[in-house]
């Protein structure tokens, strides 16, 4: 009980305190809910029996034993009794003389929650005065003065039965007042017909569930308050209801197209009561969870079969590369081709199946940021207004940095043209990239404009959110956002002095050094090992192999001239790549990861936040990009 309820009941119980009768509530289990302190006094009762609790019975036995009632021969027998009364929950009006002489009227009255309230009025006083009525007018007749008393006495009992009624009557209007404003707030429409469909009780909400209607319509029939077209699809559901069947269903709305469930439940009385609700949204949530189960369900299906598939099409172009290299007839190497050109397009179908069923895929290579930041000023230069400038602030280091560069450069190209609109005609760009503790690499697109409204940074990064009317998509920033996310970074809007800013946190990795050597090649798969160590060799590298994380280990202690590890993810023994590229984190050599994976899959996002990982199937070409990004020009 807080403080306020507190405050509440000890004022309650001075106010009992204050009146000149004494009383008593019990609840529906016969337990003390309340008294007053005349209620002890009255009857002499201990501390015990006056606490919230105390038991009817032994209150009763309490009293009988004192003598209140005169001698009783059997008082447990009496107090069965008054028990099996109080259960009754009659009301009741009596008047009795107490042991001491003393009259008392006794007035109770049950509770519409359960228990009853007594209340004992001393009528001593009232009793002498008609005692001194009868003795003093001997003119009276007897008969007169009996049926005077008798009258007196049903007045009494008549003003506590008024008493009961009224605070009954007030019990109920209260009831009737909370459960009209509860229906009145609910999200729905509740309301009661009778045998011939005009309105007996509604809680004025039909025009929220079914726009353009009115909301007074009592005495209104069902047909003219819902018109015509709605009421034809309910009017078979509600004659079901008026044969006694309960139907629940639902229907679309043609105003608006709202979608709307409808229960009916007939009554005793040939009516029926009606609850109709607006589930549009919930039916759209609906139909958006059943399409994202579809997608999962599809990215389970398709997972392992890209996995089987990719590491197939690795070793054919591992196999085609070989022939392609031999002195083959102009038939045979068109076939070479030919097969090739089949095999990259199985990979890129299942790029597009990874795209439809879960994150999209990155390429990432060894790249020159301080190229890609000065191209991207002479891509985004000619979409610029005369009147506004683009500056490119690079406080990166010269060394290659492993990124997707075609994602990246399409990322910052689309915060530029947003930028741009925000500024108008005239304003200034800013692109600003430095490193962050070597941890991360940070590009901020800066701008002079407006910034973001307070709704626009709650809900930019939401897919179809747009500020540009149909002149926009909605799917820019979402977009940046999942390259991003993608690549095991981070994004951030906000607003600064001068207008938006939008930050991206990309993970910063130092591309391996391209000087050749020996690599360490570590694939379980001999026929996969066989087509990565050729890869290898073609691009300058001498070739030892491991199928396992220890065996690596072994291998990377004991050869000191290694320059590149490229291990699988999924190894022989209980270890993966990523804990072999862990345990080499700290001898400084380069580790790239290689997959069949999907790019959902938890291996391959831990992985990606760590290590550059190249998905199978691959080609000697996009192995090379990623060590040497000279060879991808």
């Amino acid at each position: 009980m807080d403080r306020s309820e507190k405050q509440r009941a000890a004022m309650t119980i001075a106010g009992l305190n204050l009146i000149a009768q004494a009383m008593s509530i019990y609840d529906s289990d016969l337990r003390l809910a309340a008294c007053n302190h005349r209620f002890q006094e009255m009857f002499d009762l201990p501390d015990h029996l006056i606490t919230p609790g105390a038991r009817f019975d032994e209150t009763i036995r309490h009293i009988a034993t004192s003598g209140e009632y005169g001698e009783i021969d059997d008082i447990e027998m009496f107090v069965q009794q008054r028990v099996d009364q109080a259960l009754d929950f009659v009301p009741h009006y009596l008047e009795r003389e107490r042991g001491n002489g003393q009259m008392i009227s006794i007035e109770g009255a049950p509770l519409p929650q359960g228990g009853w309230v007594t209340v004992y009025t001393d009528i001593t006083r009232t009793k002498r005065v008609e005692q001194l009525l009868r003795t003093r007018s001997e003119e009276m007749s007897d008969q007169l003065i009996a049926h005077t008393e008798e009258l007196s006495a049903t007045n009494r009992e008549l003003a506590a039965t008024i008493t009961a009624l009224e605070e009954a009557k007030r019990q109920l209007t209260e009831i009737e007042a909370r459960t009209r404003l509860t229906t009145e707030m609910m999200p729905a429409h509740i309301a009661h017909v009778d045998a011939d469909g005009y309105y007996t009780y509604t809680n004025r909400r039909l025009s929220s569930i079914f726009p353009n209607r009115p909301s007074e319509i009592l005495g209104t029939h069902i047909a003219d308050a819902l018109g015509s077209a709605a009421y034809d699809k309910i009017a078979p559901h509600l004659m079901a209801a008026y044969k006694g069947g309960s139907p629940v269903f639902e229907f679309t709305e043609d105003h608006d197209s709202r979608r709307i469930r409808v229960a009916f439940t007939p009554d005793n009385t040939g009516g029926v009561f009606i609850l109709s609700m607006d589930i549009t949204e919930e039916t759209q949530a609906r139909v958006a969870m059943q399409q994202a189960r579809r997608r999962e369900m599809a990215a389970q299906m398709t997972s392992g079969l890209a996995h089987d598939f990719s590491n197939l099409l690795t070793i054919i172009l591992g196999m085609q590369g070989k022939l392609a290299k031999t002195d083959l007839p102009a038939d045979s190497a068109n076939l070479v081709q030919a097969t090739l050109s089949a095999a990259r397009r199985g990979g890129r179908l299942l790029n597009r199946i990874a795209e439809m069923t879960g994150q999209r895929s990155l390429r990432p290579r060894a790249v020159n940021l301080h190229g890609l930041l000065q191209e991207l000023q002479v891509l985004a230069s000619p979409s610029l207004p005369q009147g506004m400038g683009l500056s490119i602030v690079d406080n990166t280091p010269k060394a290659n940095l492993l990124l997707d560069p075609g994602k990246l450069q399409d990322a910052l190209l689309n915060l530029i043209l947003n930028a741009r609109d925000a500024c108008g005609n005239h304003g200034q760009i800013t692109v600003a990239a430095h490193v962050v503790g070597q941890t991360w690499l940070e590009v901020a697109v800066t701008d002079t404009g407006p910034g973001f409204s307070k709704t626009a940074l709650k809900n930019a990064l939401n897919p179809f959110f747009t500020t540009k009317g149909s002149e926009g998509s909605g799917l820019g920033l979402p977009m940046v956002y999942d390259m991003t996310k993608s690549a095991g970074g981070d994004m951030r809007l906000k607003n600064t002095v001068s207008g938006a800013s939008v930050t991206l946190r990309i993970p910063f990795r130092l591309a391996p050094n391209a000087a050749g050597g020996i690599a360490l090649l570590v694939e379980d798969s001999e026929e996969l090992r066989a087509t990565f160590r050729d890869m290898l060799i073609d691009i300058g590298y001498s070739v030892v192999e491991a199928t396992s994380v220890d065996e690596a280990c072994a291998l990377a202690a004991d050869i000191g001239e290694i320059s590149l590890v490229l291990s699988d993810i999924k190894l022989q023994g209980p270890g993966t790549g990523i804990d072999l590229a862990e345990r080499l984190m700290g001898s400084g050599l380069p580790c790239i990861l290689m997959t069949s994976l999907p790019t959902n899959d938890p291996l391959f996002r831990t992985a990606l936040k760590q290590f550059p990982v190249l998905q199978k199937p691959f080609t000697t070409h996009q192995l090379s990009a990623l060590i040497n990004p000279e060879s991808a020009a």
